[in-house]
């Protein structure tokens, strides 16, 4: 044929390719929707509409089964028969008119002279029967709705490519690639179909020998995709059961991002690496003919989904992350390959003898490693088995199965190597068998064992969004969580300084940098934590913000005070006169003796978290009673430097040596009344503290003195817009069921940042904004030595030009502050109102915590102000 015609003009004229799944045509409102999409199209565009139609779910499974010769094939074909039968009725249609033919086709395949032997051509004509069978329904029923809905066997368009020399038999009939550019000729007899909108089938086509010709897997798609550059399309519409492309499997990662707009390339790579929700084949075909592509939500078609052009954006960033299973790797080692000229073709021509496509490639001087991908590849036992017979002739093999891939894609993987520290320590704990970045600069893929890679996605999909490596604020790509769109988000309340903006603004007069904290959304906070009925006791960490109002707040609210130092000790009882000693903690930290002697003195409970304390100062612990903190050997967090437990962290007494320490203990009389552990910040898990709790309680019934559990803080809140509120109740629910099961132990948490946090934002004016090649900076009068958090941790803060809080923010820009330190960044492309100016008053929020308590003079600046608002403005 000769090329392809030039594209119709999607203003007026040409024609749409639509695509509906197996699940999109079971049901009879799935056809209403269908009809009324295709109509729309119609009428919106003025093209004429192609509706390519898979089988009805579950069928080519059906059919696969008698194609493979099940012993039980007939009773599979009269459970077809009946099945579309019943939906015949329910569409409410003449089912011998409609179907009789259809069906007595199926069923006459079973007396086929061919059925005995299944060769290739007839499990073709199997396969392909229930495209038919839809297609042919699904037309009759729209045309009683009133559309003018015609029907086209795709084999009278579609001609598979004449087989090559390396296919294998399979391939040349069961998955086969087809002619995508068509001549004059064939467009006029196409053009001539009478009916403005058509249906056809997808996932087979005409084989050159004549018969039926299978796609594969994924034929639907990739022959809408065919029909689309044949056509010249306006576009190509793959409609499916998803409202487009995540950034990784929603249904793993809930909050996943909708990917808005990809180039071909990004959405080849995403598809390859295992996003279901498209067949990787059907790219190319749109791609070559520069026809656009997009993935809709059949039952949400109002929701944007992902479109594929030519023209989308090139942002450089990690734009999904995806999970293959089944993987198996093959080694050849031998040390006889260094500089062997023709080795790796030897090792690669005996996987092309056994039909096997090599995905990813690893090699050293003495060995060359190979994965091969289960949804390209017939991974049987013994194909396996044959191929490493083969290899064993040329070096020493290892069969690795099953392993998963863990794939990052996204444009400039190289440049972002530097952002992935964090990915890379995730990994740490993980068995790597393999890495793997493309030369395309498109992927960078680790192989792990499958069991290994459970629950790993999450994490990662955290990771990247946190480092900055897939930049989902740029909003043109990446659109809303898969959260948001299936509506399990917990609202996050509007933020108590919108209200109190007058007041802000004239505070900030009297002079900035300054912080502000909002007492009454402390109160909020302590009584919501109050209402969780399994906690005996709460405690405040008040090294996140040690304000004596907010001391004095929490107190009146029932809750004690946690300190860490001896100059928190008495900064608690300056701050609150008459303080009970009996509501403080002291959990020290590599502290002197005298913190300890000191502690004891004003009558707080102690913690200790190493035996060599009782041992160097015996006497000082002779006949006390204290608190044990362990280290149970994991930690978790929203950072690294915030993960307090395990073997690097320098917290808590070893898991190891508890017996060691009660052993101290009871020769110097010392009683072990409570346990604590700390594991870190920002844990959203409520299972992290349910095995808390758990590992607690087992040591707590060894010792046999201990009476309470201190399992800490670490609640997080929500930073960023993105972020959920702490679903307390779910909490609560795992503490309960702790509780129920270690009832003798009382329970107690010391939270911080979850009290403080909310309350608190820093106020500072711009002084400058400048332009640096392309990049937006707006500098502040508060630096990292004011809030230190973003420097140290990463940490996310939202912020606001407060001073025009009610215009749109439109421009990005970098925010930074004035202190002699390449790490004075506070955010970096925030988006701000273009008309932001130096005097504006800036707003960083949820600065709480961990804020003005950590600010230094660093630069000789001065520290912060600090002002308080007890009570609403209004």
């Amino acid at each position: 044929m000769s090329p392809a015609s030039p594209k119709q003009d999607s203003a007026t004229g040409g024609w749409i390719v639509l695509k509906f799944g197996g699940t999109s045509v079971s049901r009879r409102h799935r056809w209403d929707t269908i009809g009324r999409l295709a109509k729309k199209r119609a009428e919106e565009t003025g093209a004429r509409v192609l509706v390519v139609v898979s089988a009805l779910s579950g069928v080519t499974n059906e059919l696969t089964a008698i194609a493979d010769g099940a012993s039980d094939s007939a009773q599979r074909v009269q459970g077809l028969v009946q099945r579309h039968l019943d939906f015949v009725a329910e569409l409410g249609l003449d089912a011998e008119a409609v179907l009789g033919a259809r069906l007595a086709a199926l069923r006459g395949l079973l007396d086929d002279p061919r059925a005995a032997t299944r060769p290739l051509d007839w499990q073709a004509e199997v396969l392909g029967q229930g495209e038919l069978l839809s297609s042919t329904l699904g037309a009759a029923y729209l045309r009683t709705q009133g559309l003018d809905m015609g029907w086209t066997d795709a084999r009278d368009w579609l001609d598979a490519l004449p087989p090559q020399a390396n296919q294998s038999d399979w391939s040349r009939r069961l998955s086969v690639s087809c002619q995508w550019q068509a001549d004059a000729a064939w467009h006029a007899r196409f053009d001539a179909q009478p009916t403005r909108l058509l249906i056809t089938q997808g996932f087979i086509a005409r084989h050159p020998e004549g018969g039926t010709a299978i796609l594969g897997r994924g034929g639907s798609d990739t022959s809408a995709a065919y029909f689309g550059a044949l056509l010249g399309a306006n576009r190509v519409e793959i409609w499916t059961d998803v409202p487009g492309m995540f950034s990784a499997n929603p249904r793993e990662v809930p909050d996943a991002r909708l990917l808005k707009r990809l180039g071909y390339a990004e959405a080849q790579e995403i598809t390859t690496t295992g996003a279901k929700v498209l067949h990787p084949r059907s790219i190319k075909p749109c791609r070559d003919s520069g026809v656009p592509m997009a993935i809709l939500d059949t039952e949400r078609p109002e929701l944007p989904g992902t479109t594929i052009d030519r023209s989308a954006a090139t942002v450089p960033g990690v734009k999904a992350i995806s999970r293959r299973n089944g993987v198996v790797l093959v080694s050849v080692e031998d040390i006889g390959m260094w500089q062997q000229v023709g080795y790796l073709a030897e090792v690669f021509a005996l996987f092309r003898k056994h039909g096997l496509s090599v995905d990813m490639i690893g090699t050293s001087q003495t060995n060359v490693t190979v994965s091969l991908d289960p949804s390209e590849n017939l991974l049987s036992e013994n194909v396996l088995a044959a191929l490493a017979t083969d290899l064993e002739k040329i070096g020493r093999v290892k069969v690795i199965v099953p392993c998963a891939a863990i794939t990052l894609v996204g444009r400039g993987m190289r440049s972002l190597l530097h952002k992935l520290s964090e990915v890379f320590s995730s990994f740490g704990h993980e068995r790597v068998h393999m890495i793997s970045q493309s030369s395309n600069d498109l992927n960078l893929t680790f192989v792990i064992d499958e069991a290994d890679a459970d629950g790993l996605l999450p994490e990662l999909h955290g990771a990247l969004i946190d480092s900055g490596a897939m930049p989902v604020l740029e909003k043109e790509v990446f659109g809303p969580r898969w959260r948001e769109l299936d509506g399990a988000v917990r609202p996050r309340p509007v933020p108590w300084w919108h209200r109190e903006r007058p007041r802000l603004l004239q505070m900030a007069a009297a002079g900035t940098p300054r912080y502000v904290y909002h007492l009454p959304t402390v109160r909020a906070r302590a009584r919501a934590l109050k209402a969780v009925a399994p906690v005996d006791q709460r405690y405040y960490a008040i090294k996140a913000n040690s304000h004596p109002a907010i001391l004095r707040a929490l107190v009146d609210e029932g809750f004690g005070l946690e300190c860490v130092s001896l100059g928190e000790l008495r900064h608690v009882f300056a701050s609150v006169p008459g303080l009970d000693p009996r509501r403080v903690l002291f959990t020290p930290s590599f502290a002197p003796m005298h913190e300890y002697e000191q502690g004891f003195a004003l009558g707080v409970t102690v913690t200790v978290d190493n035996v060599e304390a009782l041992r160097r100062w015996p006497e000082l612990f002779r006949g006390r009673q204290v608190w044990l903190r362990i280290d149970l050997g994991h930690g978790d967090g929203h950072h690294q430097k915030v993960n307090t437990g395990g073997k690097d962290s320098k917290f808590g007494l070893s898991a190891q040596r508890v017996d060691e320490f009660v052993d101290a203990a009871r020769a110097l009389g010392t009683t072990i009344t409570g346990l604590h552990a700390h594991l870190g910040s920002g844990v959203e898990n409520a299972g992290h503290w349910r095995q808390m709790c758990d590992e607690l309680a087992g040591f707590a019934r060894r010792i046999g003195t201990v009476s309470t559990l201190d399992i800490g803080g670490g609640l997080p809140i929500p930073y960023s817009a993105d972020d959920e509120p702490f679903d307390l109740d779910a909490w609560a629910a795992s503490l309960a069921e702790v509780r129920a099961v270690h009832p003798a132990f009382g329970l107690v948490i010391e939270p911080g940042r979850y009290l403080v946090a909310e309350c608190g934002v820093l106020l500072a004016h711009a002084t400058q904004v400048i332009e640096k090649d392309g990049v937006l900076r707006v500098g502040l009068d508060a630096g990292m030595n004011a809030l230190v958090r973003p420097a140290l941790y990463d940490a996310w803060h939202d912020i606001v030009n407060l001073q025009r809080l009610d215009e749109a923010a439109e421009a990005m820009f970098d925010i930074v502050g004035p202190i002699c330190e390449s790490s004075d960044i506070f955010g970096r492309q925030r988006p701000l109102p273009a008309a932001t100016a130096p005097g504006d008053v800036m707003l960083i929020a949820d600065a709480g915590a961990y804020g003005h308590a950590m600010a230094s003079t660093y630069n000789q600046r001065e520290l912060p102000a600090e002002d308080v608002i007890d009570e609403s403005a209004g």
